[in-house]
């Protein structure tokens, strides 16, 4: 099968490797859409330390189960599906406490296995979630960065009437805004460097945009503000914008050896709240039913589709923050 394969940090190319072939409790799905996240600029730059060379990139994917393996059962050939590409040992200490998340042994489909910017990806069977019949196979490959999302919530006070504020118009930073919608937010403001970005946060439900949170008539700060970003610059603003009492939430990917300032007595003397949230947990499944009760906007976050042989050119578009999300599609236009 072609996919695109990192062969060493900042070495990718798209070639031809082994078809997978499920093994007990696995299936091979065909895939229909995966997209590209900063998640897969870390690999490829080679600052994700779990990581190993070669890879097959792509965790964001969905499509149609092709082969099953021995012991499947509740999945057929022909059965549309989105996977979690979360790997859980099952039996470490954060496992053990339902935080498979952090799992000690964690690995990841297209992060330490290969994954889905290929014709065909391997999973196990109990990470395929079925599909809406009314959902398009391509769109739900938004549901794992949704769930994602899901799980950042689930970390949040979610009060009925908080002020937001999200730093970033990405993928991402739209999801979390159209969340925030749903959630009951009094108002949404979003801040991107990226103006071409602001005025899709505005169409999906943002009351307020700008390129700085200084242009926002906001003096007495957000109860909820989200970086999106993982840009420190970002950062040190943003927990300068916590109203008191109020969560800020680290959700964005910053480099591993980032640091960012921040005021110990204001977190203290104003109960700041600091919470991070990573990847996927217990999310997967509400991430389907949300995406298939249109919450959120495929046609929206979905700017560009690339063919699988312009994977290069799509990881260099994704790098200089060209569109939302980007996907790799077998027969892209």
């Amino acid at each position: 099968m072609r996919a695109a394969l990192i062969e060493t940090p900042g070495t990718v190319a798209v070639t031809t490797v082994p078809d997978p072939a499920p093994g007990p409790g696995q299936v091979v799905v065909a895939v229909a859409a995966c997209g590209i996240c900063g998640t897969d600029l870390h690999i490829f730059d080679g600052d994700f330390a779990p990581t190993p060379y070669p890879i097959v990139p792509g965790h964001e994917f969905a499509g149609e189960i092709v082969a099953v393996g021995a012991g499947v059962a509740g999945l057929r050939t022909g059965d549309r599906v989105a996977v979690d590409p979360s790997l859980f040992c099952g039996a470490c200490h954060y496992c053990e406490r339902g935080q498979g998340n952090l799992c000690e042994n964690w690995n990841a489909i297209g992060v330490t296995r290969n994954g889905a910017c290929a014709e065909y990806a391997l999973a196990p069977a109990a990470n395929c979630h079925r599909l809406p019949d009314h959902l398009d196979v391509s769109h739900a490959a938004l549901i794992e960065p949704l769930s994602c999302a899901v799980r950042g919530f689930d970390l949040l006070p979610r009060r009925m009437g908080d002020h937001y504020l999200i730093y970033g118009a990405g993928t991402m930073g739209l999801m979390m805004l159209q969340l925030a919608r749903r959630a009951g937010a009094a108002s949404i403001s979003v801040v991107d460097l990226n103006a071409a970005r602001l005025p899709v946060a505005t169409r999906l439900g943002a009351d307020a945009v700008a390129a700085s949170a200084d242009e926002f008539d906001r003096p007495q700060g957000w109860e909820v503000v989200i970086d999106c970003t993982g840009v420190v610059a970002a950062i040190e603003d943003g927990l300068t914008r916590v109203r008191r009492g109020g969560t800020f939430q680290q959700f964005g990917v910053a480099p591993a050896d980032a640091t960012a300032r921040f005021s110990p007595f204001r977190v203290y003397n104003d109960e700041i709240t600091i919470v991070g949230s990573m990847a996927v947990l217990h999310s997967f499944g509400r991430a389907v039913d949300l995406m298939g009760r249109g919450v959120i906007d495929p046609d929206v976050v979905i700017s560009d589709r690339f063919a699988l042989d312009r994977y290069p050119e799509a990881l260099n578009a994704f790098r200089d923050g060209i569109g939302r999300k980007l996907q790799i599609r077998a027969a892209a236009d």
